[in-house]
């Protein structure tokens, strides 16, 4: 939006709200946005300063001086219970829970956007936080998807965040997801190196499409188990991805034909429905057939390796399937359980010399699990 605009209310907008006209016609300027440029007295009606609510009769002359100007959002300590698998002067390995977003996004308010989240959460039980990602995003280095669970590093401070950073630009951190996806994957493994875009239409995807603005995105898969249920067929998959672009596990799987199960963004089904067996018209109309939801995305991150940023130690950390997917696995197909909230195996690797790796699996600490906070977790 340029600085000053001017417009004539037409006729057929008599009647309508201030701020719903103006939202109609400025591109890409939200109603709420639209308010805050009335409340900055940056809209004028007729030379005088209106409200968002004035109903308009059409004929008007409206103008428009400046441009949305929100109050700078700055994330604040919340008491959120974290689950902390290791902790050092530096970093943090933190076991993400599916449904909590990591740092501040859009949303409908400034309370929205800025509470509840895993930086909300970190800057209540750290005393000290990187502040290279700035006010919203202190200690992050990388990023999980809200829908996705599982391990997210953390720095604490600028030296570590920009190793860190080093590492991740380099490709030098391994990261490995398990994944359930819809239908049967034709290979038992494979590497998806199609490039990556914001969706032109749908803003809130990503595409694989070609496209002048898209990025390079590399995902390694392999199948764990093929599944067979009365509800179709799905793939257990492990993913490593050398790449950490948004959704690109999502967008990569669905790109084969093969969307992340609970993944309706990407054409997921909403639900999945029980396949009737063969018989009568009649009996099969007796039992209606039963429908399973997830809730969620059947995507976890499940293992990081990595070097220490200071002291050049090889870490690596394995998370277990979260007790909700292992039960949704049990129930889709009860042959399929790989155990109390165990993750398929990882990805054989060759032994590290004792002097040159530090292998750290042991959870050192959850800040308080409240089972009201446990019980919301395994209803998102």
């Amino acid at each position: 939006m340029i600085d000053t605009q001017t417009m004539v209310v037409p006729a057929e907008a008599a009647g309508q709200r201030l701020d719903h006209f103006l939202a109609t016609q400025l591109d890409g300027v939200s109603r709420s946005r639209v308010q805050l440029l009335v409340d900055q007295g940056d809209v004028l009606l007729d030379g005088a300063h209106p409200k968002s609510s004035h109903k308009l009769r059409g004929g008007e002359q409206i103008v428009i001086t400046g441009q949305p100007h929100p109050a700078p959002l700055k994330a604040e300590a919340e008491d959120i219970p974290l689950h902390i698998v290791y902790e050092d002067d530096d970093l943090a390995v933190i076991d993400k829970p599916a449904g909590m977003m990591v740092h501040a996004g859009a949303g409908h308010t400034d309370e929205a956007r800025s509470r509840g989240t895993l930086v909300n959460a970190l800057l209540f039980h750290f005393r000290a936080l990187s502040s290279t990602g700035g006010d919203l995003r202190p200690g992050i280095v990388h990023r999980l998807d809200k829908e996705t669970s599982g391990l997210i590093i953390v720095a604490k401070n600028d030296r570590a965040h920009t190793k860190l950073a080093s590492q991740f630009s380099g490709r030098e951190v391994h990261k490995t997801y398990i994944a359930l996806v819809q239908g049967a994957v034709e290979r038992d493994k494979g590497t998806i190196t199609a490039t990556i875009a914001r969706d032109p239409v749908r803003r809130t995807r990503m595409t694989t499409r070609p496209s002048e603005n898209a990025r390079s995105a590399v995902s390694h898969y392999e199948v764990v188990k093929r599944l067979t249920t009365r509800f179709g067929k799905f793939t257990l998959v492990r993913v490593r991805i050398e790449t950490g672009r948004t959704h690109q596990i999502r967008v990569h799987m669905a790109s084969l034909g093969h969307p992340v199960v609970g993944d309706t963004l990407y054409g997921a089904a909403g639900q999945l429905s029980e396949q009737q067996a063969a018989g009568s018209p009649a009996a099969r109309r007796k039992k209606a057939p039963e429908r399973l939801r997830l809730g969620r995305n059947f995507l976890h991150a499940a293992r990081l390796e990595f070097k220490h940023p200071i002291t050049g130690k090889a870490l690596q950390f394995e998370s277990p399937l979260p007790p909700v997917l292992v039960d949704f696995l049990a129930h889709l197909d009860p042959a399929s359980q790989p155990g109390p909230a165990s993750a398929p195996p990882p990805e054989p690797q060759p032994a590290a010399e004792p002097s040159s790796a530090e292998i750290v699996t042991k959870v050192t600490r959850t800040t308080r699990p409240s089972k009201k906070r446990i019980d919301k977790m395994r209803q998102v």
